[in-house]
């Protein structure tokens, strides 16, 4: 049998996949859930074989939910927003479901689900590659979802003193901790608010409210210092394009 879960914060759009379903006898709804963190705890719980998620939910997106799984199963996409499927598809997701839906269309998601699912799981990377390709919406300019053991907040893009790339991940410095994020650095600077964000150099971008000053190093090398004292590299172009972004 086949465990399948529901993620969707409209009981109407959750009763359509559940009538859709019913002629799949060897499927079972392990869980109805009405937002991504009851998702990640049903995900958990049951370790399904497919889960039906929608993108734009309150508290936390389809997108941020993934995030925040060690692993994630095989992910059907329903939702009304349509643009992102291009991006979903491109990324290699298993289907994606634009509100309303056939029940020929839903079908055709479960026999494309059906025809990969002996082949190998989705691996750590194209799940990476999945939220680096589908992620980018506005919440991200005002807060990041971070998952601390099995402490799950959402962090005010305000509350952040700088970020700094750590291997694969990248570390996002707030005043008084950091969190580890699997993102690159290049997604961060397309995703936060330019005009608060600035990369000082490969490995580093800071908040500009937190900028006090910046320092010669040596010839023709500078640093930034923010408001916490911390000293951040900052690169001969990316001093060209602080000064210009600071109109001096």
């Amino acid at each position: 049998m086949k465990k399948v879960v529901i993620i969707d914060d409209e009981p109407l759009a959750r009763s359509i996949v559940l009538e859709y379903l019913q002629p799949y006898a060897d499927m079972t709804v392990a869980a109805e859930c009405n937002d991504g963190f009851e998702g990640v705890k049903a995900i958990h719980q049951h370790q399904p074989d497919l889960i039906f998620l929608d993108i734009q939910m309150p508290k936390i997106n389809g997108f941020e939910m993934l995030e925040l799984l060690d692993t994630a199963p095989p992910v059907i996409f329903t939702t009304a927003f349509d643009e992102y499927a291009i991006k979903a598809f491109e990324a290699n997701a298993m289907d994606y479901l634009l509100k309303p839906f056939s029940k020929e269309r839903f079908d055709a998601a479960i026999e494309k689900w059906r025809g990969k699912f002996n082949q190998a799981p989705a691996t750590e990377k194209n799940i990476h590659h999945l939220l680096e390709s589908t992620g980018k919406q506005p919440d991200e300019k005002h807060r990041i979802v971070v998952k601390n053991g099995s402490d799950i907040r959402i962090v005010p893009t305000d509350d952040i003193c700088y970020i700094e790339a750590y291997d694969d991940y990248v570390k996002i410095f707030t005043k008084d901790t950091y969190y580890l994020k699997k993102k690159t650095m290049n997604y961060y600077e397309q995703v936060l608010d330019g005009s608060v964000f600035f990369r000082t150099h490969r490995s580093f971008i800071i908040n500009l409210q937190q900028l006090t000053r910046i320092e010669p190093l040596e010839k023709n090398t500078y640093v930034v210092l923010l408001k916490n004292g911390k000293k951040i590299p900052l690169s001969r172009t990316g001093y060209s394009k602080l000064k210009e972004t600071l109109g001096v």
